[in-house]
């Protein structure tokens, strides 16, 4: 029987020290952390540390200005740079796809203001983001609408409404669709010229039709309509909130508008019936 020798290193703990050494390099390159201590382990190497550690941080954001197109655009490039390093310092990707990463961008841009040079910035950062997600949910079956006409008239109230996976309805404080639209008729290498945004509360529809993404503004009432039958609301519901905005006489109108436009903007799935 061969045995190891005293002080031969055994196959096991090799392992384990390489592993120790792996997940050691992956910190420095990601977060700097263990960096000196790595360096320790093997004299000579920060040279090829620092290059990693460039090459990632660069790669992320490459990987930003390819998810958030008309951003950096509008920005310019020392501007969405400066913001999409300190993004990558505070966010190291978690993500198994480099698709995803920037999904909590929106957010860090609201929490840096220093870093935006504009307020509307952000609401185009999340129009775009709901953007790819739209573009990227999953596929669901459009309801037919000849489904609704073999109802009862009794099992209208307890109707309730399924959406699409791609729907999403933002509140947004700036009108950034009319800038978002016009950067997406740049060319490349010609001098974008930038719309001024404008301060205006409204809603924003995104949804994915077929593998287009479609988008559009919607009004007050026919967010709030939306919005109710998103989060499981009932037709008779939906009727008694739209009476106390337009008053009885309108409800049932109002309510049957917004289930016309659903209808015709392909944004349902299924209908169901529960509760009233």
């Amino acid at each position: 029987m061969n045995r190891r020798q005293p002080g031969a290193p055994h196959a096991a703990d090799a392992i384990n020290t390489l592993l120790d050494q792996q997940r050691r390099l992956h910190r420095a390159i990601v977060s700097g952390g263990d960096a000196d201590q790595l360096l320790r382990a093997l004299p000579g190497r920060e040279p090829l540390l620092r290059i990693y550690q460039h090459a990632y941080s660069t790669r992320l954001v490459a990987a930003l200005r390819d998810n958030f197109g008309v951003l950096p655009m509008v920005m310019g490039d020392d501007a969405f740079d400066a913001l999409a390093a300190a993004y990558v310092a505070a966010h190291p990707s978690s993500h198994a796809s480099i698709r995803w990463f920037g999904d909590a961008l929106p957010a860090f841009m609201a929490a840096h203001k220093a870093l935006v040079p504009h307020a509307a910035l952000n609401d185009l950062a999340r129009m775009e983001w709901a953007l790819r997600q739209a573009f990227d949910a999953a596929d669901a079956d459009v309801l037919d609408a000849s489904r609704l006409g073999q109802l009862a008239p009794e099992d209208w109230p307890r109707l309730r409404f399924h959406f699409l996976p791609s729907v999403q309805l933002l509140d947004m404080h700036w009108s950034v669709e009319p800038l978002w639209r016009a950067m997406q008729a740049v060319e490349d290498g010609d001098e974008p010229e930038v719309p001024e945004p404008v301060a205006h509360a409204h809603a924003l529809l995104v949804w994915r039709q077929g593998v287009e993404n479609r988008w559009r503004s919607l009004d007050t009432l026919s967010a709030d309509v939306l919005r109710a039958a998103m989060a499981g609301s009932s037709f008779a519901q939906l009727c008694e909130w739209a009476a106390q905005q337009v008053g009885d006489d309108q409800a049932a109108q109002a309510a049957v508008g917004a289930l016309q436009s659903w209808l015709g903007d392909g944004l349902l799935r299924a209908v169901s019936l529960g509760a009233a």
